[in-house]
This record gives structure tokens, sequence and C-alpha cells, in this order.
């Protein structure tokens, strides 16, 4: 195993030191955690409901990268691969309200839905109002080796988005829970793998991939997918995957959607852009309109090779415009060349 790290036991952390001594115009640590809250000049001048989000790490930028102006509120990292602890989500939703409410955005792992729901019990004892929502973006498998249901993956990253900004703009926290939920029922995600992760503590790949095979419908956390096969060329693997996705939505023609190319950590952008190519081509043949897309590492498994596919269909008008609204946090990049 080489990475540069120190201390595989202190990667937590030692990482979110180092993010908040390189970002503090974005996040501060809340003391005592490894949780981030906004540390802009702007936090707490407009109160508005607060969004918070948090999981495993291994999966940077995803959460902490995404707390900033527009998008969330506070976010807390767990363990590599594993839940944050019930305490570390309470004081992160402590920190992050306003008054006004606090929306939970939870990936559909077991761990994580049981801990936010504990630290949404311990908050309301505190008089502080606060739902959740859980993202089951996954469409490769029902059930995995974390979750009863659906895996909570990429797609994620377009939930935080649109419920941020909508958040910003002043809707309250049962309209909040209402324009999660339908986002989360429009966003589905499938994603392949080249090379599984390594996780430090562990200090080999999570699984085997020969030189010339993928694994279709992987997981961020090394879990199995649904097939294993030789490596393909990118456009096959576009149709493959859109496949998949296209029976979630009973065909794609005449429908407009949000698209995310999103790396796994470990694959260079060139083929990432490769990939969308293909991706585009293959849906506006198929009929489909691309109103908005995005192209990077947002959701990651450490150092995994591979990509993942999330299509949202917009299917309300306001979640574009909330798609392409100003967002100052890390990982989404004020720069990035959106469509």
């Amino acid at each position: 195993m080489k990475k540069i790290i120190n201390d595989p036991g202190q990667v937590v952390p030692e990482m979110v030191a180092g993010l908040v001594e390189s970002f503090p115009q974005y996040v501060k640590q809340i003391p005592d955690t490894q949780a981030v809250v906004r540390n802009d000049a702007a936090f707490g001048q407009d109160t508005h409901v607060a969004v918070v989000s948090g999981g495993g790490s291994g999966h940077e930028p995803l959460h902490a990268g995404f707390v900033g102006q527009g998008m969330l509120t506070a976010a807390v990292a767990g363990q590599i691969f594993t839940s944050p602890t019930p305490d570390q989500i309470y004081a992160a939703i402590k920190a992050a309200d306003q008054g006004k409410g606090v929306l939970l955005i939870v990936k559909n792992y077991s761990g994580d839905v049981m801990n936010f729901d504990m630290a949404k019990d311990l908050a309301t004892m505190d008089d502080i109002r606060v739902e959740s929502i859980v993202v089951d973006d996954d469409v490769a498998v029902e059930n995995s080796l974390y979750t009863q249901g659906r895996r909570g993956v990429a797609g994620t990253i377009f939930v935080e988005k649109i419920v941020g900004a909508a958040a910003e703009r002043g809707l309250d926290l049962d309209a909040l829970v209402t324009l999660g939920k339908a986002v989360i029922e429009q966003t589905k995600t499938i994603g392949v793998a080249l090379h599984a992760a390594t996780v430090p503590e562990v200090g080999h790949p999570g699984f085997d991939l020969g030189d010339d095979e993928m694994e279709y419908g992987v997981g961020i956390h090394n879990e199995p997918g649904y097939k294993r096969e030789k490596m393909v060329p990118a456009a096959q693997l576009a149709d493959e995957l859109l496949g998949k996705i296209a029976t979630e939505f009973d065909g794609l023609a005449n429908k407009h959607f949000a698209v995310l190319i999103n790396g796994f950590g470990a694959t260079p952008l060139s083929e990432q852009l490769i990939f969308a190519h293909n991706v585009h081509t293959a849906l506006l043949n198929q009929g489909a309109t691309i109103d908005f897309t995005k192209v990077g590492n947002f959701v990651t498994s450490l150092d995994m090779a591979g990509v993942s596919l999330t299509l949202l269909q917009l299917t309300d008008a306001d979640w574009l415009n909330d798609l392409n609204a100003p967002a100052h946090t890390i990982g989404w990049g004020d720069s990035d060349v959106n469509r």
C-alpha cells in the first residue's frame, strides 16, 4: 500500500485539520468533533433552515466539500467507510441551527440511518426541530452489504445542491422535506469499477479484478455489483449504464435531464470526459434533452478507479434554477463549467 499519510488510524482527524486550515473562508471545525460548519461572513446574517449531511470518510469532497453558502450548513465525517457517531451528528445539528429547523440529508446505509435518527432524537430534546430525508439513488442492486434497499451514492450531491439552494431562498422545513423527497425519486445512479479501493487500516484492495476486467454496479464502499465482465470501450460502457437507468425512467425520450459524470478517485479527467461525450451522444440519440452537466470527482471511493453516471429527471423547472444557483463551497466549484 502506497499512501501519503502518517498513521492509518489518524487519517480522518488529520484530513479534517488540513481541510479547515486550507479553506477557512468556507468552513471551521466544530470543537471536539470531526464535523465542520460554515465559516463565511454571510452565515447567520440571513437565517434559514439549516441543511446538514455526513457519512463515512473516503468519499471526499463529499460531504465537507459541499459546506458553504448555497449548499450544506454543516457536515460530519465518520471514520473511513463508517458512519459518524450520533454525538458528532448532534453537535453538527446544534452548530448549524439558526432557529428555523434542520434538515438532515442521509445516504441509505444502515449505520448512517440509525445514527442520524439517534442524533435527531437528541436534538428534539433540545427543542430543535429536525427532519430527515434518505437518498437511495443507486439502481445497481436492491440490497447490499451495508443497506436494506438501494444505496445512497453520487446522486446525493444533486439533492444537496437543490435543497441547499432552496433553503437559501427561504423555503421552510416542511417544503424542503417535500422537495428533497421529490428530487430523490427522480435521481438514478449506477457505477463501474476498474480497480477496488484500499482502506488505509486494511492495507489492500477491497476486491480483486483482473487487468482486463470491470465490475458493474459496484458500491462506494467496495460492495459488489451485479456482474463482472471484460473491459469494453467507453461508448459501450455508456450504453450499458444508460440502459440500466433508462428502465427506471420508463425510457429517456422527450425527457429533460441533469447529468453527473462522477470519478471514483483514481480516474483521470480525460477518461471521465470521454465517457461524458459518449453519454451525451447516447442520450441525444435516444431523444433526451440535457439541460445541465457536471463532470469530475464529487463522490469518490478513496483510490478506486472507475466512474458513476447519475441522471436526474428535471420534472420541475425550479430544480434547474437551483442547480445553477451560486454555491460557494470547496467541492462544487464556482468556476466549474456547467451546461
